[in-house]
C-alpha cells in the first residue's frame, strides 16, 4: 500500500476547487462593476432572519431598476453556496420570495438550487471521494447501499431524498456520483423533488415580517405533506419489490403432475 495522504485532497484537486471558486469570484466581481457606485455594505449573506430583512429592504428598489444584475447576482451566489456546500440558502430562497413573488420565486429558486447542485454533483464527480469518504464514511456507506438495493426504480428513491428530510440535501449533492447515480436521474430527482419545499419557503419569504424563527417555516402540517408527497414518489419501488416476489415465489412453487 501507498503512503497515506494526510490531507484528503491532492494539490491537483485542490487547484481545480479553487479555479471554480475564482471563476464565481469573477462573476460576482462583474455584476459590481455593472451596478451605480454607492454603498453596498448591506450586502452579505444573511445569518438571521433580521439580518435578512435589511438585505430585503435595501435590495428592493434595486430588483425594479436593474433587475437583470440582481437575478444573475441572486443565481451566482445560490449556486455557489450549494456548490462548495455552505449552509444558509434556506435565506435565499426567502429572499427569492420577498423579492419576486411566489411563482417566479419558486422558478428561481429551482433553477438556483438545481444549478448548485449539479454544480457539486460535478465537482464531487472530480475530485469528491476521498473527502466524502473522510467526513461521511457511515452514512456514505448506508446511502450507497441503499442505491444498490434501489437501482431498478433509482428515480423514485431519488424523488423520495429531495421531497422529505431524511438525508440532507448538501449530502446527497455530493455523495450521489460516488455512489453511482447517474446524472439524469440526479437532475430530474433534484428539479421536480426540491418544488414542493421551494414553494412552501418562498411563499412564506413573501409575508417575511411575520416570522419569528425559522421553526415557523415547517410546521406539522407541512413536514406532513412533504412526506406524504414522498410516500407517494416511492409507492412504485414497494408495488415492483412486491410483484418481484410474487414472481420469484410463483417461479419456486413445484408443478403437480396429474395422474
Amino acid at each position: 500500500m501507498g503512503k497515506a495522504r494526510n490531507f484528503p485532497l491532492s494539490s491537483t484537486e485542490v487547484a481545480m476547487a479553487f479555479a471554480l471558486l475564482g471563476i464565481f469570484g469573477l462573476g460576482l466581481f462583474g455584476v459590481y462593476l455593472s451596478m451605480p457606485a454607492e454603498d453596498y455594505s448591506f450586502l452579505k449573506l444573511p445569518r438571521t432572519l433580521e439580518e435578512l430583512k435589511i438585505l430585503r429592504d435595501n435590495l428592493e428598489s434595486y430588483t425594479t431598476d436593474y433587475t437583470i444584475q440582481v437575478l444573475v447576482g441572486y443565481c451566482m451566489v445560490y449556486i455557489f453556496m450549494q456548490t462548495f456546500m455552505i449552509p444558509g440558502t434556506i435565506f435565499m430562497s426567502l429572499l427569492a420570495g420577498a423579492l419576486f413573488g411566489v411563482i417566479r420565486g419558486v422558478a428561481l429558486v429551482v433553477f438556483a438550487a438545481t444549478a448548485g447542485a449539479s454544480s457539486c454533483y460535478f465537482l464531487s464527480y472530480l475530485v469528491g471521494r476521498p473527502l466524502a469518504v473522510s467526513l461521511w464514511p457511515d452514512k456514505l456507506t448506508f446511502f450507497q447501499a441503499q442505491v444498490a438495493k434501489r437501482r431498478q426504480k433509482l428515480l423514485n428513491y431519488m424523488l423520495f431524498l429531495r421531497v422529505t428530510p431524511t438525508l440532507p440535501n448538501t449530502f446527497i449533492n455530493f455523495a450521489s456520483p460516488i455512489v453511482d447515480v447517474p446524472y439524469h436521474i440526479f437532475f430530474f430527482a433534484t428539479i421536480v423533488g426540491l418544488i414542493p419545499a421551494a414553494y412552501v419557503t418562498v411563499k412564506a419569504g413573501i409575508a417575511l415580517g411575520d416570522l419569528r424563527s425559522l421553526g415557523d417555516l415547517y410546521d406539522f402540517q407541512s413536514i406532513a405533506t412533504l412526506f406524504l408527497i414522498g410516500i407517494i414518489s416511492v409507492t412504485p419501488t414497494l408495488l415492483g419489490k412486491n410483484e418481484s416476489k410474487e414472481e420469484s415465489h410463483t417461479r419456486s412453487e413445484p408443478l403437480i403432475k396429474s395422474n
